[in-house]
């Protein structure tokens, strides 16, 4: 769906959240403040589908490699661990916030790496999730391991999850789309993100691996936040399980990307982050998609 074919205005969801609405336009709203304590103030089943990129809990005085150079990893202090069980204690407090929010019909998207997404997936069946599927996200220019005592990390994982396990499946997927996408074909859960500019579909004997670019230039046009991702990447969840008049959640809002896919696809959005920087950086983001397409 395109951004013209717009969907309904988005509404000021609760006068509660009032104080701590950053920015507003019809088709999105930015709030600042901790998502745990905001979440709380939205009704239950008010989102068709959550998108999460949580900490990965990775800024803990490592090293990784940056523009062929060693630079230490420290993304802010809320990527900093604070210990396996206060760390998976968090995981399961917004994913159970997350879970209220969502309507019976909605899904919850969640990326991560190793370092977090294990934690993810335990808390998700404790807490009754579905799990639908884990979407293998390849990346072929990661940076190298400067230490070399391991493999390289070039892969997110991203779990798919409906809110409740048991009893007919109500999710959005749509099926056809993502099969007509992929060459007449079923969708696989392996995506391939290459350099910016590698277009082409990567194909094997029996399917294909849909390709996609990285961040590209003109997404960090406003700024840009360290665990950035793609636009294509949201787009291709947005539009896989969602319907056309969704109401998307991002309680890591970041640099707006989900919001940018969302509204690109002519759904509405709301985003949650602490940082007035990246909320700022958002709204740009944000209002530059909305003004291109009229909302």
């Amino acid at each position: 769906m395109s951004a013209e074919a717009a969907a309904p205005a988005l509404k000021l969801v609760q006068p509660s959240l009032r104080e701590s609405l950053f920015a507003r336009s019809p088709a999105y709203r930015l709030y600042q403040g901790d998502s745990l304590a905001l979440l709380e103030q939205f009704d239950s089943g008010t989102f068709d589908m959550v998108f999460a990129d949580p900490p990965y809990f990775l800024s803990n005085g490592g090293f990784t490699c940056k523009g062929g150079k060693r630079a230490a990893v420290n993304k802010g202090g809320w990527d900093v661990s604070r210990g396996v069980e206060e760390d998976h204690a968090f995981t399961t407090a917004w994913l159970k916030a997350c879970q209220r929010v969502l309507k019976p019909t909605g899904t919850l998207w969640v990326s991560g790496t190793q370092h977090v997404i294990f934690s993810v997936g335990f808390a998700m069946q404790k807490l009754g999730f579905k799990l639908l599927n884990t979407v293998t996200w390849y990346k072929p220019n990661a940076s190298p391991n400067l230490s070399c005592r391991y493999f390289t990390h070039s892969t997110e994982l991203l779990i798919w999850a409906s809110p409740k396990a048991g009893g007919k499946l109500q999710h959005t997927f749509n099926y056809a789309k993502m099969k007509a996408d992929n060459g007449g074909k079923q969708m696989r859960d392996v995506w391939s993100l290459p350099r910016a500019g590698d277009e082409e579909l990567a194909s094997d004997e029996s399917g294909r691996v849909w390709t996609m670019t990285a961040p590209r230039r003109e997404e960090k046009a406003h700024g840009s936040h360290p665990t950035q991702k793609p636009v294509s990447l949201l787009e291709r969840v947005i539009e896989a399980s969602t319907p056309e008049d969704a109401l998307v959640l991002d309680p890591f809002n970041g640099s707006g990307t989900t919001g940018v896919a969302a509204l690109k696809l002519g759904r509405r959005y709301v985003g949650i982050d602490m940082d007035e920087k990246y909320l700022t950086l958002s709204r740009k983001r944000l209002d530059e998609v909305a003004r291109g397409a009229g909302r």
